[in-house]
């Protein structure tokens, strides 16, 4: 491909900065000139922004363009603002007459209204906004002169039911523009061949280019040295604080991050405790306040701050060249998500990221352990794109009635333009279809269900405005648990549980959080919040008020989402270090010293095997074993065989799941059921589990309950927000509950229903990596039964029947019960 020459000013620029483009930077501005949509695969650092904007700044340079070139989409609010700003100083460097804004939902409202109507040259947006834009009846106008598309991070859009709606966003967009070429971005994918399918399925009569940047300077990665004591569980790691309080001191600026955003509330509490030279550490998760968020941000930019606890939130992209060093705090789950964020140190591609892994618990050093390794080979495993569920397009064809009337199947043959719904069955379409004007077959006789009307020349449109309404107020597919806000206010001196004291109106709001977790509050409970310690107060409607408070055992809020499965990657690379002893010296001498001694009491699972284990506790009898696959899939394991376990009249009582072990407990000996062959491990772990016992705990379960009610939201047919106020999770779930009942007895084949088992098979129960597992141990179970506790069973026994407990006492609590189980393992007891 024959490089295409840069325009004269951008070229100057160049100069000026004593730089030069990049090889993979010509590339995609040779595809732009060549007609074509790219791929760009990049290592971070590799100049990917400026890539993909280049070709904008060429076509734009002579400064008479009108209206909007370049749509920039991206996975983060936050990213599309630090884009905004690192794109605006080469474009007032270089002289040139370009407008470019962002668009998300932290825009005034006044300002979103003014740029429909005058849009600027490059709109730096998010998926949902994206869809908000194209279901206004102006569409046309505003999308006709689109040039571009940029889809930076792709990878962490196509896994995603954002990714689906985007799909199909970008399926209309190339309708309305059809001169427009994509260019998307990517720095860790396993398959580009799909992401490239992905983005060339809506522009079918353009070639699209696979581009790739080479080089890099390899990342340096270590985990993190101690003296400390590791933790049999847990995920704080709390005996670290001190450690990576002298690390921190001896770099510039440090990202630490964390899975959950409860992990981040406990960590930077824990660094702020031991933060004897008061240095600038700030906290950055997506439950905080955007004027938080956005003072954080700006900190960092500013290079104002020693350090930065945070969540995903700051996973992609953004360019912080003060970063020196990555801390991931707790195992990594996957090597393409630890590359990701090892990125964000130094982000220069001539220069090596720096990274410390911090596991939290004595499994997590042989996942930190195979996740080095992992890097090391810049091994990927980055999830494939997945098919389109039939909610999100429910939400999409009600977004296109509410830009106009359509034609059915002109509607269809849009849609097959998106790659998740490349194989759409018309039938299927049209079950969609007349769901989304009638609620279907069993709800077509509530009024409130119809949306859409024919019109008398065939097409559909809204049956009137407020659905147009519902519809803006209520669009994408992020489903969390129901928030509230979380407003400060001064403290009423309430003594604990008095709650008869009126709360004023008013407060500055922190954030918001699930709301849930105040139900299991009283007034006067105190936990931590935003990096500070809180007293509940009260709730009023959907806010909750706080006070500052001083406490010593505050509550650690429990979010519902954030966490991360355990990769397939690095599972199987975790089984074989336990099954190879000579890479245990690798390990710190306390792990090494654990598994020895499971070896020597009992055995060690091998890599293409699972080990069960088989013991008598107490009143009880024990069942534990290995399959290293990860809580979802070990905890659908654990439904499933109490279930087979019963039938077997061994008497279960329960059982707990961890990301590498399955503990159940009962009443029956179940050694001596399988020493007398009345249970079969080979039956009880066989795939058939997978058939009718699945189907049997799913409609017993209130798991579909719970998976219809975000499908139900995602679809359309239940708003979380209606006009100046916002429903309560209670009233969702009760309204959810209602119509699954109605629909799952006169119609179980509904649109919806079937949409509710996709989601469970395949984000909440991990049925396909289950039904994989069962496959790969099938006749290589090995059975060891034992006379007392292994040590490998220690980590996951001591979450049975665990009392929650907050505060200091917790860590000292977890060691002395977990010092308590060793001592019976090695017959000390």
């Amino acid at each position: 491909m024959k490089d295409s020459p840069l325009n004269p000013i951008i070229s100057d620029w160049f100069t000026r900065k004593h730089w030069s483009p990049r090889q993979h930077q010509l590339d995609v501005l040779a595809s732009w000139h060549a007609g074509a949509s790219a791929l760009l695969i990049a290592p971070t650092g590799a100049g990917k922004t400026l890539a993909g904007f280049l070709p904008t700044l060429t076509d734009l340079a002579d400064g008479t363009f009108d209206g909007l070139h370049t749509l920039y989409i991206s996975p983060l609010k936050a990213l599309a603002v630090d884009v905004q700003r690192n794109l605006n100083a080469p474009i007032l460097e270089m002289g040139l007459k370009i407008s470019a804004e962002t668009r998300t939902g932290d825009t005034p409202a006044s300002k979103r209204a003014r740029q429909r109507s005058k849009p600027p040259n490059i709109l730096l947006t998010t998926p949902e906004q994206l869809c908000l834009l194209i279901s206004h009846p102006h569409a046309d106008l505003f999308f006709g002169s689109l040039r571009r598309i940029v889809l930076d991070e792709l990878h962490a859009l196509v896994t995603s039911k954002r990714g689906e709606l985007l799909s199909l966003a970008l399926a209309r967009i190339t309708r309305l523009a059809p001169n427009l070429q994509i260019t998307a971005l990517s720095a860790t994918v396993a398959r580009p061949d799909l992401l490239r399918d992905w983005i060339a399925r809506p522009v079918p009569d353009k070639p699209t280019h696979l581009l790739t940047a080479s080089g890099g300077a390899p990342p340096v990665l270590e985990i993190l040295e101690t003296e400390q004591v590791l933790p049999w569980a847990g995920h704080s790691a709390n005996y670290a604080h001190r450690d990576l309080y002298e690390v921190i001191k001896r770099h510039k600026t440090t990202l630490l991050f964390v899975n959950t955003r409860s992990q981040a509330e406990m960590l930077f509490q824990g660094l702020w405790a031991v933060n004897d030279d008061m240095l600038p550490i700030a906290l950055h998760h997506g439950s905080l306040s955007v004027e938080q968020r956005r003072k954080v941000e700006s900190a960092m930019v500013a290079g104002n701050l020693k350090a930065v606890v945070c969540t995903s939130t700051l996973d992609l992209g953004i360019d912080w060249g003060d970063v020196d060093l990555v801390v991931q705090v707790g195992a990594p789950k996957g090597s393409s998500r630890m590359l990701q964020r090892i990125g964000r140190a130094n982000h220069r591609l001539d220069e090596p990221s720096k990274a410390v892994l911090v596991p939290s618990n004595r499994f997590e050093v042989l996942e930190c352990e195979a996740a080095l390794e992992a890097v090391a080979e810049n091994h990927q495993d980055s999830e494939d794109p997945v098919s389109g569920g039939y909610d999100v397009l429910a939400q999409h064809v009600l977004g296109m009635a509410c830009a106009g009337p359509f034609a059915a199947d002109d509607l269809y043959d849009e849609i097959r333009h998106a790659w998740p719904y490349r194989d759409l069955p018309r039938g299927q379409f049209y079950r969609v279809l007349d769901f989304v004007a009638t609620g279907g077959y069993a709800l077509r006789a509530y009024e409130r269900y119809a949306r859409l009307k024919p019109t008398d020349d065939g097409k559909w449109r809204v049956a009137n405005p407020q659905v147009v309404q519902q519809y803006r107020l209520n669009i994408g597919t992020i489903i969390e648990e129901p928030m509230v806000r979380v407003r400060l206010i001064r403290q009423r001196g309430l003594k604990k549980g008095q709650s008869n004291s009126p709360i004023g109106a008013g407060g500055r709001v922190l954030g918001e959080m699930e709301e849930y977790f105040f139900g299991t509050l009283l007034p006067g409970d105190t936990f931590m919040f935003g990096g500070e310690i809180v007293a509940f107060e009260g709730m009023r409607d959907n806010e909750a008020f706080v006070s500052r408070a001083p406490a010593s055992n505050p509550k650690i809020p429990s979010y519902m989402g954030g966490k991360f499965p355990l990769s397939t990657y690095l599972a199987e690379r975790v089984r074989r270090i336990m099954d190879s002893p000579d890479e245990w010296k690798k390990l710190p001498d306390q792990v090494e010293m654990w598994l020895r001694l499971q070896r020597d009491v009992s055995v060690l699972p091998k890599r293409d095997s699972l080990l069960v284990e088989t013991f008598p506790r107490g009143a009880h009898n024990y069942l534990v074993c290995y399959p290293f696959e990860g809580r979802l899939a070990h905890q659908t394991l654990g439904m499933l065989l109490t279930r087979r376990l019963e039938r077997a009249r061994a008497r279960p009582l329960g059982f707990v799941a961890s990301e590498y072990a399955l503990a159940i407990w009962g009443l029956g000996d179940l050694s001596a059921l399988i020493r007398t062959d009345r249970l079969s491990l080979d039956d009880l772990f066989s795939e058939d589990m997978l058939g009718d016992d699945l189907e049997a705990w799913l409609d017993e379960s209130a798991l579909m309950k719970r998976t219809f009610r975000n499908c139900a939201i995602i679809s359309g047919l239940i708003e979380r927000r209606h006009p100046g106020k916002e429903k309560s999770g209670r009233q969702i779930t009760m309204s959810s509950d209602l119509i699954y009942d109605v629909l799952y007895q006169h119609e179980p084949d509904h649109i919806l229903i079937q949409a509710t088992r996709r989601d469970a098979a395949r984000g909440l129960l991990d049925i396909e990596r289950l039904g994989d597992m069962l496959r790969r141990i099938r006749n290589h179970i090995v059975h060891q039964p034992l006379a007392q506790i292994s040590p490998l069973a220690v980590p996951v026994m001591l979450d049975i029947g665990k009392e929650p407990i907050f505060g200091e006492g917790r860590e000292s609590a977890m060691a002395d019960a977990a010092d308590e189980l060793m001592r019976e393992a090695l017959g000390q007891s």
